[in-house]
């Protein structure tokens, strides 16, 4: 199989699970607030990652073994706290698109809050720099399989942040809102529980 295509194929797999990062973008793309960098963020921050993988510093854990623990943990606390927050938006019942006349985030919150959903997250590590870095290494042609699974990672974020406006009209209605926050509440402290346990 051609290095890109198995790059492209893997990380797509690896990708479109439903986690912390792509419950943040869906709802970025929902809001069509700052849809933009939050995406470009993401594809960038995993190329980077994936490229860090395939040069080969997989093994950068077994040089520092503290600092497993600490993201583990750091995340966790993260993605608790960030999952009761959708839960007392989901219980507040905060509105329809645009719910409520809230305030819209600021750009620098919203890249905050992506670049901790990205880089505190250890399952974004073990995927891209783990997982990837490993199977790349049965390729002659790494860069290649590296530039495959980083266009894998930019089509999969611009197709969900720009694609989710197609919901919109289901979230158009208040009650879906709840439903989704939920949702997100839910993911986040599945997440936060994978990690601890």
């Amino acid at each position: 199989m051609d290095a890109w295509t198995a790059g492209y194929g893997l990380s797509l797999s690896l990708i479109v699970a439903i986690g912390a990062q792509n419950a943040f973008v869906l709802k970025q793309g929902l809001l069509r607030e700052h849809v933009l960098p939050i995406v470009l963020i993401c594809a960038i921050s995993d190329a980077l990652l994936i490229a860090a993988g395939v040069a080969g510093f997989g093994g950068l854990t077994l040089a520092l073994p503290w600092l497993e623990p600490v993201m583990r943990w750091g995340g966790a606390a993260f993605l608790f706290l960030y999952g009761a927050k959708a839960f007392f938006a989901a219980w507040r019942g905060a509105g329809a698109l645009k719910g409520g006349g809230a305030a819209a985030p600021s750009l620098w919150a919203a890249v905050a809050t992506c670049l901790l959903f990205t880089w505190a997250n250890p399952h974004v590590y073990l995927d891209t720099v783990v997982l990837l870095g490993s199977v790349s290494s049965q390729y002659d042609d790494r860069l290649s399989f590296a530039l495959g699974a980083s266009a894998a990672s930019l089509t999969f974020f611009f197709a969900l942040g720009y694609g989710a406006r197609i919901l919109a009209p289901v979230f158009a209605k208040p009650r879906a809102w709840q439903v989704f926050e939920a949702m997100v509440g839910a993911i986040m402290w599945a997440v936060a529980a994978t990690l601890l346990f």
